[in-house]
């Protein structure tokens, strides 16, 4: 059984299991893109797969989602381009991605020189003292739903893990074009 704190809701849940996968993976990682499935449906069309996830004998409530990892999302495509290539099969109810990015407060926007293409503002953040790493996992269904989860590395325990539905909406939001026809 995994360490993932119970939450009401599927997509909390799922958000936070791979929340939990990533950090068992460490920091300083690529980011994972996952396909959302309904479980039960899962073990129905594809009980082999569901034997192969350790899902076959579990008992999962109906409405719990499984989250399968995706092949290596292509070092050097801009994160932006890659999304706009997926579609999913409609077996697929949701999509969830995990990555670490540099933040700062919103304190320090004021600070941020005007000008700055992407490539010289991304060294600018990296180099100011009040930078913290973080790994956001965002997670969306293809009704709308959406839920996120956000890890500092300086406070890298599951009870420091903060989450809710607009926490990272820029990143829900191409996640979600990823279902539009």
């Amino acid at each position: 059984m995994s360490n993932t704190p119970m939450a009401a809701n599927p997509l909390t849940r799922a958000v936070l299991e791979i929340d939990e996968y990533a950090s068992g993976l460490g920091w300083d990682q690529p980011a994972r893109l996952f396909a959302l499935v309904d479980t039960a449906r899962l073990r129905v069309q594809e009980p082999g797969l569901a034997a192969q996830l350790g899902l076959a004998d579990e008992e999962r409530e109906a409405a719990a989602l499984t989250p399968i990892e995706q092949e290596e999302i292509p070092a050097g495509k801009p994160l932006d381009e890659f999304l706009a290539t997926i579609a999913w099969p409609d077996a697929v109810v949701g999509c969830a991605l995990t990555v670490e990015r540099l933040m700062l407060p919103p304190s320090a926007e004021a600070q941020v020189p005007q000008g700055l293409n992407e490539a010289k503002l991304a060294t600018w953040v990296a180099a100011h003292p009040e930078r913290q790493e973080v790994r956001m996992t965002v997670a969306v269904l293809r009704d709308g739903g959406r839920d996120s989860a956000v890890r500092l590395r300086e406070k890298d325990t599951p009870t420091e893990v903060l989450t809710g539905a607009d926490l990272v909406p820029g990143l829900a939001q191409a996640l979600a074009a990823t279902f539009e026809d």
